[in-house]
């Protein structure tokens, strides 16, 4: 089976979507059971929206980018290619594609928290969610928490959900743990879902002399002496700043996977996270799972707590092992073929 896969996001910089695209791509060719045909949109402007910042020229530009790239290139490609079954990467759905099509949804984190989330863009989200949910050939989920909510919130019809969790993230350096653990690590974007704010007050009530590393584009929310950003680690510097942290501190309110969390537990770096569906269902007992109020406590007791550190540092590779692209791949793989027997076109 011939599959097209639309790899446009992987292009748009350093994210968790990026990465599952790349790393699902490489283990669907290292399988060999579909021929995978990757197509990538020519042009876009950087994104509208960051977190509860919306600039509605940029999102007005990028959706009509998009909506050209969705009504028309894409299909172009997708004849040309003789694909069986074209995948949409995020939700999306073209009626000018006349084959099947197969969508991945992440989360639908601005059906779940609407507050977090510009009024009309989360209108504008959901409107595109539903349609493409409910006329998809397969609906992937990343996780079990992410089907209920595209069942419940997308209408996604139940026959046709598809779960598909990541492997352990992207592939980095295996390095010793650090013997003297000197700072927390928050690994990810500043969306108001993610609890950034509430790190940040959590980690200026504790003691010097620790220190907070904001990694990736939350550095940008950086503030205070003892707080670092590290605004675009490439693997190998991400990898010493997992090896050289007391923790991962993953706050976020709601989640759909959580990527972050594999590559600490997978990379022997104690987690702590707060508690929702979808991290209790990737960490199960290997992380230190907290209320949103604990945040402060939590952080002081694993500083403090040498044990506890060994025993998260223990157990994280042991649950990241669980996880792996190749199960990942398979599972598309059975998503394709649920979309090619249709309905869906």
């Amino acid at each position: 089976m011939r599959v097209l896969i639309d790899t446009s996001y992987a292009e748009r910089g350093a994210s968790g979507t990026g990465v599952y695209i790349r790393s699902l791509v490489a283990a669907l060719a290292e399988r060999g059971e579909v021929e995978v045909v990757e197509a990538r949109q020519p042009r876009r402007l950087a994104r509208g929206r960051s977190g509860r910042v919306w600039n509605p020229a940029r999102s007005a530009v990028n959706a009509a980018l998009d909506l050209d790239w969705l009504e028309r290139g894409l299909p172009a490609q997708a004849r040309r290619s003789g694909a069986a079954v074209v995948h949409h990467p995020l939700p999306a759905w073209s009626r000018r594609i006349a084959v099947p099509q197969a969508i991945t949804v992440h989360d639908v984190a601005f059906g779940v928290m609407p507050e977090s989330f510009d009024p009309l863009w989360r209108r504008v989200a959901l409107r595109q969610h539903r349609r493409a949910a409910g006329r998809a050939g397969a609906v992937i989920c990343v996780s079990a928490a992410t089907a209920a909510d595209a069942r419940r919130l997308l209408g996604a019809p139940p026959e046709r959900v598809v779960v598909a969790p990541h492997g352990p993230g992207q592939e980095l350096p295996v390095l010793a743990r650090s013997e003297a653990p000197a700072y927390f690590l928050y690994v990810g974007d500043a969306e108001p879902r993610k609890g950034l704010t509430a790190l940040l007050d959590a980690f200026e009530s504790l003691p010097e002399p620790a220190e907070l590393v904001l990694a990736g584009a939350a550095a940008a929310g950086a503030r205070g002496p003892r707080v670092r950003p590290e605004p675009s680690p490439r693997p190998a510097r991400l990898a010493e700043l997992y090896a050289g942290a007391i923790a991962l501190v993953h706050p976020a309110l709601h989640e759909g996977f959580g990527l972050p969390l594999l590559e600490a537990m997978r990379a022997a770096t104690p987690v702590v996270a707060v508690r929702n569906p979808a991290v209790e269902e990737v960490c199960a007992h290997a992380a230190l799972l907290i209320e949103p109020g604990e945040l402060a406590a939590a952080m002081a007791r694993v500083a403090d707590d040498r044990a506890l550190q060994d025993r998260l540092a223990e157990a994280g590779p042991r649950r990241a092992a669980d996880f792996s692209w190749q199960r990942s791949a398979e599972l598309h793989e059975r998503a394709y073929r649920l979309a090619a027997e249709g309905p869906g076109v």
